[in-house]
């Protein structure tokens, strides 16, 4: 890919490196809190609440998650059968979805950590080896669920890559029915969209860490 504006930071997912290449900017995970807004249209809770973590995170050099969070049952099945769903991937696409590390924007304080990626960079994967009943419901649908087109915006966005494939896995179905695949072709229009709310809300963080760095104690 030419043009590229990022560069890989080799590291785990939930590593202490990967924490560190991952502070104080906005990432994929954080991207449908960057754009959440109530009814009214006025800006969400969890927007406020992520350009405080960014603020500081930023202004303390230290991460706000620590890497110590609950994993249930369901959540640690997901994280075992990781590996057979990229298989899986494999036989349905005769694409190899290389993991990758962290990719870091070199001008923009934001970044992304992929599922992997097919090529160099032509497209990226986002998998999930959800609960059974999540299963059925990508199943029935047919459709990224929404609630994830924010994540896989802002990867197309950092990544440059042309599409993202959205693939389900749950082995305790039928064989027909263990994967659900799913393409989002990258559009312009949309990535530039995204890319004028990322710079307006890094713009907010911006002026509210140059605002904290202001107080002084009484």
């Amino acid at each position: 890919m030419t043009g590229r504006a990022f560069t890989v930071i080799a590291c785990e997912q939930r590593s202490p490196e990967w924490f560190r290449a991952r502070l104080g900017r906005l990432t994929g995970s954080r991207a449908a809190d960057m754009l959440a807004t109530i009814k009214s249209g006025q800006p969400a809770a969890s927007r406020k609440d992520l350009r405080l973590d960014l603020v500081v995170e930023r202004l303390t050099q230290n991460p706000i998650d620590d890497g110590a969070g609950f994993v249930n049952s369901a959540m640690q099945r997901g994280i075992d059968k990781e590996g057979d769903a990229y298989a899986a991937y494999q036989a349905l696409t005769g694409e190899i979805a290389e993991r990758t590390g962290f990719l870091s924007h070199d001008t923009l304080p934001i970044g992304c950590s992929l599922d992997g990626h097919v090529g160099d960079f032509a497209g990226i994967v986002e998998i999930k080896c959800p609960k059974s009943t999540t299963h059925l419901s990508y199943l029935r649908s047919g459709v990224i669920p929404p609630a994830y087109l924010p994540q896989i915006v802002h990867n197309l966005y950092v990544s440059g890559a042309q599409w993202c494939d959205f693939l389900s896995f749950d082995d305790r179905f039928p064989p027909h029915q263990q994967t659900v695949l799913i393409r989002h072709l990258r559009s312009e229009s949309e990535i530039a969209s995204y890319a004028l709310a990322a710079a307006l809300f890094l713009a907010e963080v911006e002026a509210e860490l140059h605002d904290v760095k202001g107080l002084r104690v009484a």
